[in-house]
């Protein structure tokens, strides 16, 4: 039987938001849900590790908002993602537009596949572009090392080149040839602290089918097998199966105890100092003792950022929550360096 597909202009527009860890996908999106365009956003964020962080970093609490952190949605054509898709389309919400944030370690194409291979979606919604982010100051060696940092770009319909105050201008000029060698279509817009013109990246129509095709013969092929041989019970026995770098892990650390504010710092700055070649992407929310307001900080590699955000809400649980991301992380030492860090336990004493 032929499935009609309603008009576009009938149909919810989705944009995928993806990038290598680090490369600003939060902040950009914070920007799309907190500027004055009068659209309403539904936001769909996928995480890489068992504690979420994204979902308390995003600024706005007027959208509709979805936490994925039980495993990655670019793996397959996920179960999570579909039924979170359907459960928001049926709730019948005021929303003009759907946001999916996947994890930096995503490979795009699965997610792409999501919104072609299920009837229900392809009636209710459209795909209205693929934006990829990138972090200037690190995206040449992750193309040299990260198939999925190559694929991000690969699939992208614009690309926002990120942090372009961290590299001089002859670094940013190989950069964007080096991008332009990888998707010789798709606008590199360039932006510090993500910055770009939001009409630049939303609402284009650019998603082009033709142009993925080209590049894999076999998408919708895959995509089909992907669906017939997923269900519930083969997520359930054969667990979550990562078919990314085997040595790239995440670690996630929490408290509910209060952390003392000077060596909570003096031990992360120490951390990327010298772990920071080995961390690909940290971030975090601490309660600090004493202090009403979240204490906020990111790393990629050895740039760590941290301020002091939104005070605590009262119906909150106010905890610290940390997740690293990286090659040959010591699980052991950062627990024993984070446990150090808790507001009752004594400094030590030099020796």
């Amino acid at each position: 039987m032929t499935t009609v597909v309603p008009a576009r202009e009938e149909r919810i527009p989705v944009t995928v938001l993806t990038g290598y860890l680090g490369a600003g996908k939060t902040t950009l999106l914070n920007r799309i849900l907190s500027e004055d365009h009068g659209r309403r956003y539904a936001v769909i964020v996928n995480e890489f590790g068992e504690v979420g962080i994204d979902g308390d970093l995003i600024v706005s609490s007027h959208e509709e908002l979805f936490e994925l952190n039980n495993g990655c949605i670019c793996c397959t054509v996920r179960g999570d993602l579909i039924r979170t898709l359907h459960g928001l389309l049926a709730k019948g919400g005021k929303f003009d537009a759907i946001i999916v944030e996947t994890t930096g370690l995503a490979d795009p194409g699965p997610v792409i596949q999501t919104f072609f291979v299920d009837h229900y979606l392809q009636a209710r919604t459209y795909l209205d572009s693929v934006t990829t982010l990138v972090d200037a100051r690190h995206v040449l060696p992750r193309l040299a090392d990260s198939r999925e940092a190559v694929e991000q770009i690969a699939f992208a319909d614009q690309i926002v080149l990120n942090k372009i105050e961290l590299v001089g201008d002859d670094e940013l000029r190989a950069i964007e040839s080096r991008l332009k060698t990888i998707n010789p279509l798709a606008p590199v817009h360039r932006a510090q602290r993500a910055n770009v013109d939001l009409a630049k990246v939303l609402g284009r129509g650019a998603f082009d089918m033709a142009r993925v095709l080209s590049l894999e013969p076999d998408f919708m092929a895959a995509a089909e097998d992907a669906r017939h041989m997923h269900d519930d019970e083969c997520c359930h026995e054969h667990g979550h199966d990562h078919r990314h770098d085997s040595d790239i892990h995440s670690i996630s650390l929490s408290a509910g105890t209060p952390m003392d504010g000077v060596r909570i710092s003096d031990w992360l700055g120490e951390l990327v100092t010298s772990k920071g070649a080995d961390i690909l992407r940290g971030k975090g929310i601490i309660d600090v003792r004493g202090e009403d307001r979240r204490l906020v900080f990111q790393t990629v590699h050895r740039l760590l950022e941290g301020d002091y955000q939104r005070p605590w809400r009262p119906e909150e649980r106010r905890c610290t929550r940390m997740v690293f991301i990286g090659r040959n992380l010591d699980s052991v030492s950062l627990q024993t360096g984070f446990e150090s860090c808790t507001a009752e336990m004594p400094a030590q004493l030099d020796t």
